[in-house]
């Protein structure tokens, strides 16, 4: 079994054991950067939580704890590691000067509706907080950003597959 595996093995077995405190977790460290199934966690969580265990308020509210305090995470880092720690980060995920740039550009001209929208990309999700502290995106703007986009992120995903679930049983 390779280690990628066994990684996938054991946070599937942490999510069926601690369930919604398993998900925090992973989206914790998913939302600075590591590179985590978040939303794959999510979503299952989610769909565990149709069965009945755990809840889906504590679901919800573990994924939105994660994301925010991830992502807030990141931006600390950002502000502490700036611009240098996304150009040595840049290569490693593929993403060229250039295209950093004209994110970079992006983030300064439309930050707070990027940050509320770039959980729902793969990759701006996990570099969303980061990019915001490089930039110097004002903290409160960038807190109240994140907690709306984060909220919107974990109910779209969390109670989408908790009510998808739920329909489909009424069906079969």
């Amino acid at each position: 079994m390779s280690i990628l595996q066994h990684g996938f093995g054991s946070l599937e077995a942490a999510i069926a054991s601690y369930g919604a405190l398993a998900l925090f977790v992973v989206l914790y460290f998913e939302s600075f950067g590591v590179p985590l199934p978040g939303e794959s966690a999510l979503i299952t969580v989610s769909l565990l939580a149709a069965r009945g265990d755990p809840a889906i308020g504590h679901v919800v509210l573990a994924a939105w704890l994660g994301a925010v305090l991830g992502d807030s995470t990141g931006y600390l880092i950002g502000r502490v590691g700036g611009r240098p720690l996304l150009l040595w980060l840049a290569p490693r995920i593929k993403l060229t000067p250039d295209k950093l740039a004209r994110v970079e550009t992006l983030a300064r001209e439309k930050g707070f509706i990027m940050v509320m929208t770039a959980r729902f990309v793969v990759v701006l999700r996990q570099l969303n907080g980061i990019l915001a502290g490089t930039i110097g995106m004002p903290w409160p703007r960038f807190a109240l950003a994140n907690a709306v986009g984060a909220l919107a992120w974990a109910a779209f995903w969390g109670l989408g597959a908790y009510f998808f679930a739920d329909l489909f049983r009424r069906f079969v």
